[in-house]
């Protein structure tokens, strides 16, 4: 099966140190503005999504949301999930940690493409 998100062993291991240390977690991917493009975490019942929200998948067992415009950008490319040092977005629970998410990408193969199509 096909999956629009995925995490890098060391997101998966960064999720599951949050989820211990504040509970649930979930995902929504920026689209800009103050913090850039990068995938924020935030406690789960502290992030409400609407109508143009997409649940893309899950990572680390935590939904992982797109809206729907940037998912029309996006949605021909797997995305994944990583980490790296550093600060990166003020309002996601990884920043006291000294870490940062980070979206990285690859462009989906034409039958991975048909595969998903034939899913929907």
């Amino acid at each position: 099966m096909v999956q629009r998100v995925i995490a890098t062993e060391s997101a998966e291991e960064l999720i599951a140190r949050l989820i211990t240390k504040h509970g649930p977690v979930m995902f929504h991917q920026s689209g800009g503005c103050c913090d850039g493009s990068a995938p924020m975490c935030y406690l789960r019942a502290e992030f409400l999504t609407g109508p143009a929200d997409i649940l893309l998948g899950e990572i680390g067992g935590s939904p992982f949301y797109i809206s729907r415009a940037q998912y029309e950008y996006w949605k021909h490319t797997q995305l994944i999930i990583d980490v790296v040092e550093g600060r990166g977005g003020m309002f996601s629970l990884e920043g006291p940690e000294g870490l940062t998410f980070l979206t990285r990408s690859r462009l989906f193969t034409d039958e991975e493409l048909h595969q998903l199509a034939n899913a929907a």
